[in-house]
């Protein structure tokens, strides 16, 4: 059996990013992978989404081209040309991934892992064919073992993804032809974003949301924007309502969406996608067996990541909300710096979301209800687009800023952001939460013009009654 200092079970974002920093530290470092370097999220999910999402983006901007004095003919779309562009960019990153591994010294054990005792993994063989260079099945021992395995969907009950009619999220990324017509099941980022995308494909899209209102961990404020956003991309958003059952047709699926006081009606479409949300890959991994404390379906953990058996760590989706890729990184560094007796955070900042439909939202901190809820008394200031020189000239006048600041000390407690680039725009009020910065602080700084973020200055002093451009 060979020995290490850290096993790494699962490539994704934040396992990879834990083993290249590991290798960084002179630990001897070996991850566990039984599919694809990079994980769900650079192969199926964040990545080639996102390339999904810029091909649409792109149709929208012809189709407006005129009002910037440009004459295009109405484009045509290739969604198997679309498609296969995501699929290269997949899998460029994915051999970048796997030359960072080799390049920091970093040993790739290919196959499906169960941690047998602390310290012993035992990897049984995958089904998928190995990259080169990759260590075979076998026994592996390690001082310290980091479980990364991140999520995978939730299926829901009776409404089971099969590929033809029923489609999953790796369904909707695969498809050759762009479908008349589709129902998505959950109004989340996902189901938001593929809303955004098939919509503009020129799709017939339904999204039904059980809660009651879309995007549920966002502002209240900036979900009900993005629900008018889609509606007038023509998407039919329906809210407080899930689909009870599906009736198969020769030509599509029949959604039967039932309502909180149980009433119901029917939806036909030419597809349906289930996009309900992931649950963490904790199942089969020999956790029971070693007595790992498992709360509400993710692994307990302290701030370095560390669980309550001595040597092993998760980090990522495993170890909880949020389930996001870059939270899942961060901790992945911070896990294996405490591992090296190397100074660390104890816990990561303020953790951003993103949503990349059209328009884009983000958010981090806290939102009004939130607040509220706590007892905490803020400021809140707003800013609309239509006010900004910068997105004035791109025509992406549509959205707000809003920020949330404690009423008395000024401190900046949350930030949230539906418009153009908001995933680019949100870094600046997450490094100000991580800092504690106050109203003033930022205030303090001098924004470019005309950028976009000059929108997030005037949210600021808006907080305040101070706004120039409102």
């Amino acid at each position: 059996m060979s020995a290490y200092d850290v096993i790494i079970v699962g490539a994704g974002p934040g396992g990879y990013v834990a083993a290249i920093r590991a290798g960084q530290l002179g630990l001897r470092t070996a991850i566990v992978e039984r599919s694809h370097l990079g994980g769900v999220c650079l192969n199926w999910g964040c990545i080639p989404t996102k390339s999904l999402l810029h091909s649409a983006e792109l149709l929208d901007g012809l189709r407006r081209a005129s009002t910037f004095g440009i004459g295009v003919a109405e484009p045509s779309v290739s969604l198997a040309k679309m498609v296969d562009r995501s699929r290269a960019v997949a899998a460029q990153l994915n051999s970048g991934v796997q030359f960072l591994l080799r390049k920091n010294k970093v040993d790739t054990i290919w196959g499906e892992a169960e941690i047998s005792e602390p310290g012993l993994v035992r990897v049984r063989p995958s089904i998928v064919d190995a990259p080169k260079g990759a260590l075979p099945p076998g026994d592996y021992r390690a001082a310290h073992v980091i479980v990364a395995t991140g999520a995978r969907e939730r299926r829901l009950p009776g409404i089971e993804p099969g590929g033809e009619r029923v489609w999953s999220y790796h369904h909707a990324m695969t498809l050759a032809v762009v479908p008349a017509s589709l129902v998505i099941v959950g109004g989340g980022a996902i189901g938001v974003e593929f809303a955004s995308l098939y919509a503009t494909l020129g799709t017939m899209v339904t999204l039904v949301e059980r809660m009651p209102r879309l995007l549920p961990q966002e502002d209240a404020e900036i979900a009900e924007l993005m629900a008018k956003a889609l509606r007038k991309k023509g998407v039919e958003v329906i809210c407080g309502a899930g689909v009870s059952s599906l009736i198969p047709a020769a030509d599509g699926v029949t959604a039967v969406i039932a309502d909180a006081q149980g009433e119901t009606r029917r939806v036909a479409a030419e597809r349906l996608l289930s996009a309900a949300g992931v649950v963490a890959n904790i199942d089969g991994l020999g956790l029971e067996r070693l007595g790992v404390d498992v709360r509400n379906g993710a692994i307990a953990v302290d701030g370095a990541g560390r669980t309550n058996v001595p040597g092993l760590y998760a980090i990522g989706d495993v170890a909880g909300a949020p389930m996001l890729a870059h939270k899942a990184e961060h901790e992945g560094i911070r896990c294996v710096e405490a591992i090296a007796g190397r100074p660390t955070h104890a816990a990561a900042g303020p953790v951003p979301s993103c949503v990349f439909s059209h328009p884009q939202v983000a958010s981090v901190g806290l939102t009004e209800e939130a607040a509220a809820a706590a007892g905490l008394a803020v400021d809140v200031g707003r800013f609309g687009f239509r006010g900004n020189g910068k997105a004035v000239t791109l025509g992406e006048t549509d959205g707000l800023v809003k920020v949330l600041c404690e009423r008395g000390s000024g401190r900046l407690v949350g930030a949230h952001i539906i418009g153009p680039s908001a995933s680019e725009l949100v870094p600046v009020f997450s490094l100000a939460l991580t800092l504690g910065a106050t109203r003033d602080q930022v205030l303090a700084t001098v924004f470019p013009h005309p950028t976009l973020s000059e929108a997030l200055q005037e949210a600021v002093l808006a907080s305040d009654g101070r706004a120039i451009h409102a």
